[in-house]
Order: structure tokens, then sequence, then C-alpha cells
């Protein structure tokens, strides 16, 4: 009985075949999963930035307006126009001869007010929330009645920061010990 060899292409295609899902193999186990990290790498530290620039945005707008704000467009467009933050941005600190510049340079190389505004892996505004205290005080005589009531509400005196995907908080709207307090550091 003679056997007939089969023909070279049906090898040379398996050998392609072999090939081609060992490729397929290393992207998926070995590839994949670096770029995946390096990605989560790179949301992480940017969203630390970026949430670090809007907590110094806050500090200078506190000073001043006395207190904090919930609205990132208008916390956006005081960093751009305003007079004292310009003058923070480009002073130079005449002891130290350090720039006085609050903000942090981000992963591109610069500062960019806009980037203020959204997180960098979904693109969704930052959560900003700011807390409204109310406090009654009854005056009452000595006959026990009451004279009159006092309210004060005081709105924006501490903030909280959040990234929508996860990245860390800044502050705590309950807490003033926790101000400026970011939860990754």
């Amino acid at each position: 009985m003679n056997q007939k060899s089969e023909p070279w292409y049906i090898h040379a295609a398996l050998y392609v075949v072999i090939a081609i899902l060992v490729f397929i193999l290393i992207k998926v186990a070995i590839i994949d999963p670096t770029d995946y990290i390096d990605q989560e790498k790179y949301y992480s530290t940017e969203s630390h930035l970026r949430m670090s620039n809007i907590r110094q945005a806050q500090i200078l707008w506190e000073k001043k307006n006395k207190k904090f704000t919930d609205d990132l467009p208008a916390l956006v467009n005081f960093v751009k126009n305003d007079s004292a933050v310009v003058i923070a941005i480009n002073g130079v600190d005449s002891l130290t001869n350090k720039s006085t510049n609050p903000f942090e340079i981000l992963s591109n190389g610069s500062f960019v007010p806009e980037s203020l505004m959204y997180s960098p892996k979904s693109r969704q505004a930052f959560i900003l929330k700011i807390d409204t205290t109310t406090t009654i005080d009854t005056v009452i005589n000595v006959r026990g009645q009451i004279l009159k009531v006092d309210t004060t509400i005081v709105i924006g005196s501490n903030y909280y920061l959040e990234s929508p995907d996860g990245y860390g908080t800044i502050g705590e709207v309950g807490n003033l010990k926790k101000k400026h307090s970011a939860s990754w550091e």
C-alpha cells in the first residue's frame, strides 16, 4: 500500500493559522491588558491633576467671594478672566524666586482652564456640591414669650468634588476638617 502524502499548501495553510492564533493569544493575554493598565493609570493621574486644579480654583474663588461655588462654568470663567488669578498664575515669589502659579501642569504639558470642567475618561462634568447651613435662633423673653425668630442661611462654606469615573473626591460637605483634603493624598 502506497500512502499518498498531503500537498505542501495544506501544511503551509496550517502554519499560517497557527501563527495567526499565536499572535491573537499574545495580543489578548499580554498586549491588551498592558494597554488597559496604562490607560487607567493615565485617566487616574489626569483626573487627580484636574481635581487638584479645581481645588486651587475654589481656594482663589473663596479668597475673593468669601464662599465656594458649585458652578463649574463660572469657576472656569473666573480662572480665565479674573485679574487676581492672572496675577497668581504669572507671579513670582520675591523671596524664593519661584512661580506663584497654584495650578498643576496636566499630562499634556500645559494648564488649560477648560479642562477643569470634564473628567478625561468619560468626558462627563465633575460633580461639585456646596453646603447650605440654616441656623434658627429663637429669642424668648423672661415670661417665655417668643419675641422673634432669626434664621441665618450660609451657603458655600464648604464644598465636595467627585470624579464621575470613581477616581477620588476632594472635601466633604459636612466636615470642615476635610475642607481641601483629597482622597488619594
